[in-house]
């Protein structure tokens, strides 16, 4: 099937189809800043040699999982091969924007409310959303001003929050059965021509931070983890 590249990503890349949905290409890049990963840097910080594949393989993992639970996300198929994601075509909202679920305080979390609460202290399925604007260091918003600037509706707004709260508690359960503690998680979220809301983008360890025994638990290691 003939592809069309669209969009050049820091960790992926972007083509449409023949049938009118889009191609993903898994790539080694990761965010992070002097060559140490960060899931909540704006710039590819180094390149890790099969990170593209593990991340596609939790993706498939998981959005299965999630469209068999009836919670409607983007994914049509995937090849292995040659790290390749089918996905339905979707809108984003405004430019692009991230949406954070927090079990525990940590990250950009701490440093700005940090004399609040304690580092690594629990969240209640704490959900926050940032556009996505490298230059403004992903600023964060509100739902009012969300719905004020006509990005999103009040309802798609809370469709985000509670699909966000549903997805995380899965991937929580999951990594908890291997003794694998989430502590956050990076989700983005697009639209339908309908403007029904669904999951896009990836579920992929370098979008997470999850912990074992106390101890940070690098993207590479768990996907070893998780696959094991």
């Amino acid at each position: 099937m003939e592809k069309k590249l669209i969009y050049t990503g820091k960790t992926k890349d972007v083509f449409s189809l023949e049938n009118g949905n889009c191609l993903l290409k898994f790539k080694d890049d990761c965010t992070g800043k002097d060559g140490v990963f960060d899931p909540g840097e704006n710039a590819v910080g180094l390149t890790i040699d099969g990170v593209g594949d593990v991340n596609l393989r939790m993706s498939i993992y998981f959005f299965e999982k999630l469209n068999a639970a009836g919670i409607k996300t983007h994914y049509v198929n995937a090849n292995l091969d040659d790290t390749t994601m089918e996905v339905l075509p979707a809108k984003v909202f405004g430019k692009g924007l991230e949406v954070i679920c927090r079990h525990k305080a940590v990250g950009s979390f701490i440093r700005r409310y940090g004399d609040y609460i304690e580092n690594g202290a629990d969240l209640p399925d704490y959900v926050e959303m940032t556009f996505k604007d490298d230059a403004k260091g992903d600023p964060l918003v509100t739902k009012d001003a969300l719905v004020a600037l006509n990005i999103m509706t009040d309802e798609q707004y809370e469709d985000i929050k509670s699909m966000t709260q549903k997805i995380t508690r899965i991937v929580a359960d999951d990594l908890k059965e291997k003794d694998l503690i989430l502590y956050d998680i990076k989700f983005e979220f697009g639209y339908d021509p309908e403007g029904k809301v669904m999951l896009i983008d990836e579920i992929a360890s370098g979008n997470m931070r999850v912990y074992k025994n106390g101890e940070y638990i690098d993207p590479m290691t768990l996907s070893e983890l998780f696959f094991a």
